[in-house]
């Protein structure tokens, strides 16, 4: 319809608006010269071959650079710590998500599962092998390494002196048992099962200076049958571990895995309610406060569901928010994680944050943690995996799980009157479609991330060690925001 005299004034879409303007104070905001507008799509005949530039392997941000860290991590590298620490490191040790199995049946030789890179040198050594699915890595206070399985009957290894320990193997078929072997065939002095841990499918975790570990069972609702063969069970708990025996900041870093906290403890599971002065909890309750509840570790994701824990839709990787800071309760951390959703359901994902205002107790019946959405999904900005603090900022990058998967720069909450991320822009995106990205983390200055693009499909001219390989792409260019 024309109108000649007077027409009827379109309201303005303030919302796009917005988005409009993350997009124009990207460098203010995030530090990102100028964000992506899409996703990229993977070129027709697209391989992963030996003469590729770093920069075909991925779509970049204006202002961002990338280039090779090693090709010849092993296939399924997923998550990745700096070693002895952030400031200055040495080596980077990695997660390699692979299956307990045989890959030389000559000699026996087992996935490798715990690898480190010679950041100088670039060589990469096996430190263990025949994990099932190592995803989850973390340094300890005291000096060592935590690493765990994503699979159903997850569980937890601790590594003391991982420069030094190098081709040892938890035997085909001995998982549950934790018989770990070196080279020579004795038993592992350095690598031991922490069975004190719950059993559960690891992803993220975070491990706080008292020994506490807080993390995620990365389970989907419906995905297994309890005791009474009901498949209608919940997702996956957030568990907390306590130790026995604390650990104390400032003592001497351990020599020996039997003073490490993570012998011996007691592990929760937290439960939500959603009204005031009640445990009101299950369906509806996903977000509000809570509490911990006991459960046994070896039994830790039935126990959960049966005693009503609250359930996520895979709670994937988890990191506490270094930033964060409670006046009235100076003990209190903020922790975020990744429920990845199922996109083809129209579940995109969100991250969740938690803060526990008692972080090395587990308080029954007392509103000690709250739990609230921090960010939503949509069409574009789903399926959500990883996620990285950016050092100094309060920026949370959010990686996805997907085919030509996207990582995002999401703001902290301002201080306006939602709970929320002020808004997210995206900054790299994989043109693999075979591949997704994972294991993002930032160099201690926040100006350099590493990524992993994980399980592409592979000629097997660029197998290493008689495995498989991935990239690792080191991304520079990134700056702190002017606000």
């Amino acid at each position: 319809m024309l109108c000649f005299i007077a027409c009827p004034l379109q309201a303005a879409d303030i919302g796009l608006e917005f988005q409009k303007e993350l997009h124009q104070r990207s460098l203010e905001l995030f530090g990102i010269k100028s964000p992506l507008q899409k996703s990229a799509v993977t070129p027709e005949g697209f391989q992963r071959h030996s003469g590729q530039p770093a920069s075909e392997q991925v779509l970049l941000a204006d202002g961002l650079t990338v280039e090779y860290f090693v090709r010849h991590a092993a296939h399924k590298t997923d998550q990745m710590i700096f070693w002895p620490n952030d400031e200055a490191p040495t080596h980077i040790l990695t997660c390699v998500e692979s299956g307990h199995e045989i890959i030389n049946s000559q000699t026996g030789r087992l996935n490798p599962s715990v690898q480190r890179i010679e950041m100088k040198t670039l060589e990469i050594e096996t430190i263990l092998r025949g994990m099932k699915s190592c995803d989850g890595i973390r340094r300890t206070p005291w000096g060592t390494v935590l690493v765990a399985e994503e699979t159903s009957d997850g569980r937890a290894y601790e590594i003391i002196n991982p420069l030094a320990t190098t081709e040892h193997t938890l035997l085909l078929g001995q998982r549950g048992s934790g018989i770990i072997r070196k080279p020579s065939g004795s038993a592992s002095d350095s690598i031991i099962l922490r069975d004190a841990l719950p059993t559960m499918s690891w992803e993220g975790f975070t491990i706080l200076p008292s020994g506490v570990v807080i993390g995620g069972d990365e389970l989907r609702p419906g995905s297994y049958e309890d005791e009474q063969n009901n498949p209608d069970t919940d997702g996956g708990s957030i568990f907390k571990f306590i130790p026995d025996t604390p650990w104390i900041s400032g003592f001497a870093q351990i020599t020996d895995l039997s003073a490490s906290p993570l012998a011996a403890g007691s592990v929760y599971a937290m439960q939500i309610s959603c009204r005031g002065g009640r445990r009101q909890f299950g369906q509806g309750c996903e977000v509000g406060s809570g509490t911990w509840l006991p459960v046994h570790a070896e039994n830790a994701r039935p126990e959960a569901n049966a005693k009503g824990a609250t359930g996520f839709y895979r709670p994937e990787d988890l990191h506490r928010d270094p930033g964060f800071n409670d006046p009235n309760h100076p003990d209190a951390i903020r922790f975020c994680w990744a429920n990845t959703g199922n996109e083809g359901a129209g579940n995109y994902a969100e991250i969740m944050c938690g803060i526990d205002i008692a972080p090395d107790q587990a308080i029954f019946d007392q509103q000690s943690v709250a739990i609230n959405r921090f960010i939503e999904g949509d069409p574009d900005f789903n399926s959500m995996d990883n996620v990285a603090f950016q050092p100094g900022t309060g920026i949370l990058y959010v990686i996805e799980d997907h085919p030509n998967g996207d990582i995002f720069a999401c703001l902290p909450d301002g201080a306006d009157n939602d709970i929320k991320s002020d808004g997210c822009v995206k900054i790299l995106s994989v043109v693999d479609g075979s591949a997704e990205p994972t294991g993002f983390f930032f160099s201690a200055d926040g100006k350099s991330a590493y990524l992993s693009i994980q399980h592409s499909a592979d000629p097997e001219s660029m197998d290493y060690d008689g495995y498989a390989t991935d990239d690792i792409l080191k991304i520079t260019g990134f700056r702190s925001p002017k606000h």
